[in-house]
Order: structure tokens, then sequence, then C-alpha cells
């Protein structure tokens, strides 16, 4: 008799993430020992030595509840039984930049990405779910987001990968009781203070009520969507790109990008604005702190100029309209009328 169709699902998927790994590679699992995660270990502690791979476990303490020190060297003393040879806890600081939830992701990110360094780690996996999905989308829906924010969680991103995304949470849970395994259960996951716990809680499930079920998937697939045609208009725009931006190399330090005004209006907005985005980073504004209404504004430049003064972005930045040019740069440069 095979696997209980839930763990064979977590199985199978996990598989499919690590088919491209040599034979010796390590590959991480993120586990917070919550239902996904620890069903992603348990997977990858099963499937890892069938494929010649190396594996292992890391678990974030955040040191955010009483207690956690003690969970999270409970979830390491899991690693053997899970057959996984490497496992070690990683106590973070966790700051106040952009409320608690950034900061406590900021942190996670960061102590995994060291630790995945350090170990020579190929992989780390993550346990996001469909649900999960779910939840991203609204959530950023509800920010007025554009396409590419609305795409949701990638499935891969630099050493991160995400093999759970086309499964709901209710089989991981599943696959963790056919495996005699006992997650944890976060009280923060049930914190209404916070935006994800109350589209899990709240507005999904009304959804579903109102809707039918299937919201979740429905919403999963839209962010397949959104990353498919986000992913064609950015490879347009970074053709666009280095066609009509003239960086001066000799400034580099300081950061100016120069474009033809009559470049840009032939643009289509959507490929526009991702070459304005471009210009900005290119020129010293940060990618985390540029939004979308910052390049909107650089936008009336090309689309609405009525002599405006400087632009300002994110970095020190500005961006000005010098006849048919615009120039964005670090350094104070005043138009002419």
């Amino acid at each position: 008799m095979g696997p209980h169709p839930a763990v064979a699902d977590v199985r199978r998927a996990v598989r499919h993430a690590l088919g491209d790994l040599e034979p010796g590679e390590l590959v991480l699992a993120a586990c917070s020992g919550g239902a996904d995660s620890l069903a992603l270990a348990a997977a990858l502690g099963f499937t890892a030595p069938r494929a010649g791979l190396r594996a292992g476990l890391l678990t974030v303490d955040h040191g955010l509840q009483a207690g956690s020190g003690e969970r999270a060297a409970d979830v390491v003393r899991l690693a053997p039984g899970l057959g996984l040879d490497l496992a070690e806890a990683l106590a973070v600081s966790v700051g106040t930049s952009g409320g608690p939830e950034a900061a406590a992701r900021a942190a996670r990110y960061a102590a995994l990405s060291q630790a995945a360094e350090r170990f020579g780690a190929a992989v780390v996996l993550l346990g996001h779910t469909r649900d999960d999905q779910a939840e991203t989308v609204l959530l950023r829906l509800a920010r007025g987001s554009g396409t590419r924010s609305l795409a949701g969680m990638p499935a891969r991103t630099g050493v991160y990968r995400r093999p759970l995304l086309g499964l709901g949470r209710a089989t991981t849970v599943a696959a963790c009781a056919a495996l005699g395994l006992s997650p944890w259960d976060d009280p923060h996951n049930l914190d209404a203070r916070y935006a994800r716990v109350r589209v899990r809680e709240r507005l999904l499930p009304a959804l579903e009520d109102e809707l039918g079920p299937g919201v979740a998937e429905a919403l999963a697939r839209t962010a397949d969507l959104c990353r498919d045609d986000a992913d064609a208009l950015d490879a347009w725009a970074a053709e666009v790109y280095a066609r009509v931006a003239v960086r001066d190399c000799a400034l580099s330090d300081i950061g100016v990008v120069t474009m033809a005004v009559r470049d840009l209006e032939r643009l289509p907005a959507a490929v526009r604005r991702r070459v304005l985005r471009r210009a900005a980073i290119d020129a010293g504004a940060p990618p985390g702190t540029l939004a979308a209404s910052h390049v909107l504004q650089v936008d009336r430049l090309v689309t609405q100029w009525r002599g405006q003064r400087r632009i300002e972005v994110p970095g020190g930045v500005g961006a000005i309209r010098r006849y048919d040019t615009l120039i964005l740069a670090r350094q104070s440069i005043s138009p002419v009328s």
C-alpha cells in the first residue's frame, strides 16, 4: 500500500521542485513547526536521499513570544526522525520598520539567507501553500497593487523555492496527520490585529460563503496569469530600456540616467512605467521603497508636461524634464524653461 494521498501529493511537489539539482547538493527546509512547513520538511527528508541530495532543516526563533526558544529547539529535535541530517535554530532580533509582520519577515529572510550561504545550500524550501497565495493576492489587491504585485509569491526566487503553491492548506494538515506529526499552532495566526489573519479567518470564508467554493484556487490562478503578463511586460521594458536609456558612467557614483521624451511617449503606459522604474533604480532609488505613486509622478513629466519642478523619489533621486529630455539623477539639476 502506498502513502496517504496527501503525503504523496506533498512528496510529489517537493520532488518536482528539486528535479534540476545535482546529486550531493544541499537542500534546507525552513520549518516553523506549523502544518505547512512540517509536511514540507517531512517530504524533503523522504525525497532528498532518493534523489542523492543532502537535506536539512532551519527554524527561526523570532523571540516574540514566551517560550519561543524552547519551541525552536523542539523543531530542531524533530529533524532526525524526519530524515534530515542537519538542523539549526536561528535566533533573530525583530525590528519595527514597516510594522510587526514586515519586520519579522525581513529578519526571518535575512537569517535564512545567511544560513544558506554559511552551509553552502543550493536551495531553501518555503512552505507557502495555495491558501497563502490567495491571501497575498487579496492583500495586495486591497492596496491597489499592479500586475507584478498581484502575481503573488513566485515559485522560485534566488535560493528560495515554494513547492507547495499548488496545494491547499488542508493537504498539509492531512499529510501531518497521516504521518503522525503534531504541528504547532502559532497564536499569531489567530491574532486579528494582523491583516493576513483577518483575510484568512474572515474575508476568505465570507467570499466562499457568498460566491461558492474555489475562491482560493481562483485567486491563485489569477496570480499565475498576472505573473505571465508581468514577465512579458518586464521583458519588453528591459529591451526598451537598453535601447533608450543613457547612463553616465563617469557620474555613476551619483547616478544619472537620461532618456528622450519622444521615445517614452510612443510606449504603452504599462511598458513606459516599467522603463521609468528601471531608470529610477539605476539612478539610485532603493527598489523596496520605490512605490507606484512615485513612478506615476515621474510619468506625468512625459504625459502631462506643464513645466513641473523636480519630482522627488526615494534615495535622494529626482526626475526633471529639460526640453525634450527626461533626467533622473541623485544630484541637483535644475530644469531649464
